[in-house]
């Protein structure tokens, strides 16, 4: 449950490259994968996007790149309709600029100066960090900011000097934002989430093991998987000193919800929340809870509907980093040709959830 996702991953290296992972996110048309590898066809000589809208070639054709330039040199030619140099592109640019900003200890972002620094114009980069993140350049930099400033506290820093290293004005400007961004004030979150008290509990549902977490404020995490001691790992991570301890009583009440609506005898799920996200992540959560029970929307509706029509592999990011599936509804959300891709618990389940919600809306 981390609550800054807005990084800028290294590309893989070729050999470090797993074909058949690979080959499943090609099958998947996962844009998360796009501008991490290209596949190749040998037939035609083309070099598409993992999400191509293109028909899928034989996987005995397929050759995998990490880089297009890669692609190229062996005489593959970048596909018309996916155009996928145009996201590396975007890509490289975005993980430049990234370098200079993580070590800009100036609150606010000037544009026109970066994209110089960078030699680009400011339009360019702009377009860059939408295509790539979903983000504007501002809402990066402040991104970049609360993870450092959590990185900070993480190592002994008390708040006043995580303030002055990591550029605040003010104590106030990240108060402002510990909820939303952090999930607790940052003296808190200096001692790893000691003093939180989170509790969770597993039980069974229509669709197989289920984790609720949650505290005091709202539900937390809401994880599917057969794997008990996994999914309690999966607690721990963000809070390692949290008081975590099994026990629903204190939210029974929202376990029994959450039960009951995977059994779709409680369509509407109006719950408290208590995550973390960055502000696009709240964005594109917040727009999913108003897709009405039995519905769909694609990827690129939800972007629409945000005012980023460019930004669907950001979405597709944001649903894949939701930590209170269900209560979220991200399995709501499939490709623009109506299939199914992209869900954390696996498309089983995805499949799942849909065929149950259609069955108890009819």
């Amino acid at each position: 449950m981390n609550g800054n996702h807005t990084t800028v991953k290294r590309v893989p290296a070729l050999a470090a490259m797993d074909p058949e992972a690979c080959w499943r996110a090609v099958l998947a048309r996962d844009p998360r994968s796009d501008g991490k590898f290209v596949l190749a066809v040998r037939s035609t000589r083309i070099y598409c996007r993992p999400s191509c809208p293109a028909r899928r070639p034989l996987r005995q054709n397929v050759v995998f790149f990490a880089r297009p330039e890669e692609a190229e040199r062996q005489g593959f030619r970048p596909c018309r309709r996916c155009r996928p140099g145009e996201l590396h592109a975007a890509a490289a640019l975005v993980a430049r600029a990234a370098r200079v900003l993580e070590s800009s200890n100036e609150e606010s972002v000037q544009l026109g100066k970066l994209a110089a620094e960078l030699g680009a114009t400011a339009g360019t980069l702009r377009r860059a960090f939408r295509q790539s993140t979903g983000l504007t350049p501002k809402e990066f930099a402040d991104a970049l900011r609360v993870k450092r400033f959590k990185r900070e506290l993480r190592q002994g820093k008390n708040v006043a000097a995580a303030l002055y290293e990591t550029g605040y004005g003010s104590s106030s400007r990240v108060y402002e934002r510990s909820n939303a961004q952090l999930g607790m004030t940052p003296a808190t979150y200096q001692r790893g989430g000691k003093g939180m008290k989170i509790a969770y509990t597993i039980t069974d549902s229509t669709i197989g093991r289920i984790l609720i977490g949650a505290t005091h404020r709202g539900v937390s995490a809401v994880y599917f998987g057969d794997e008990e001691k996994k999914l309690v790992h999966e607690l721990r991570q963000e809070y390692p000193q949290a008081e975590i301890s099994p026990g629903g009583q204190p939210f029974s009440a929202w376990v029994q919800a959450i039960v009951r609506h995977l059994e779709g005898k409680q369509p509407r799920l109006d719950l408290p929340l208590d995550v973390q996200a960055t502000a696009f992540q709240r964005r594109v959560w917040q727009e999913l809870q108003r897709i009405p029970y039995g519905n769909t929307r694609t990827y690129g509706q939800i972007a629409r509907a945000l005012g980023r029509p460019r930004a669907v592999r950001a979405v597709a990011r944001a649903c894949a980093t939701n930590p209170v599936s269900v209560v979220v509804p991200c399995h709501r959300v499939i490709r623009g040709d109506g299939k199914l891709a992209g869900y954390r618990w696996g498309l089983e389940k995805k499949e799942k959830l849909l065929a149950r919600e259609k069955t108890a809306r009819a």
